[in-house]
């Protein structure tokens, strides 16, 4: 099976294309680095902007409604691992996850996403 793979790094503003994205109905709640572009928790979905390519024209954007997690799991980081991870298994059986690399502010930023994911499971 096919696992999408994210890797988050920190928190970031929100960039003018992502926001450009986002719906006028769903609230932004806060924005990640990732390797070559950004990551979007709202309180509605997570989305992801990827470039692809050597100099990175061309970008694909991820749309993870949160209502589309049928299940999901945290992974912490032991004493020699350099990431954490979030595991989302969506409807249709697509699997995604959420990796952040290790630093001073990794928890931080993994139980702040596992938060906001569960935040919207118990609406």
């Amino acid at each position: 099976m096919n696992i999408e793979t994210f890797l988050f790094y920190y928190e970031v503003p929100l960039t003018k294309a992502l926001g450009q994205l986002l719906h006028t109905m769903e609230q932004f709640n806060f924005a990640v680095k990732t390797i070559r572009d950004v990551g979007v928790f709202t309180d509605k979905r997570i989305l992801v902007a990827d470039k692809q390519g050597i100099i990175g024209k061309k970008t694909e954007y991820y749309s993870i409604p949160y209502k589309s997690i049928v299940t999901y799991a945290i992974e912490t980081a032991g004493t020699f691992d350099l990431d954490s991870e979030i595991k989302l298994i969506l409807s249709g059986g697509l699997e995604v996850e959420l990796k952040f690399f290790k630093d001073k502010n990794m928890n931080n930023l993994l139980f702040k996403v596992y938060h906001t994911i569960t935040e919207f499971m118990f609406k």
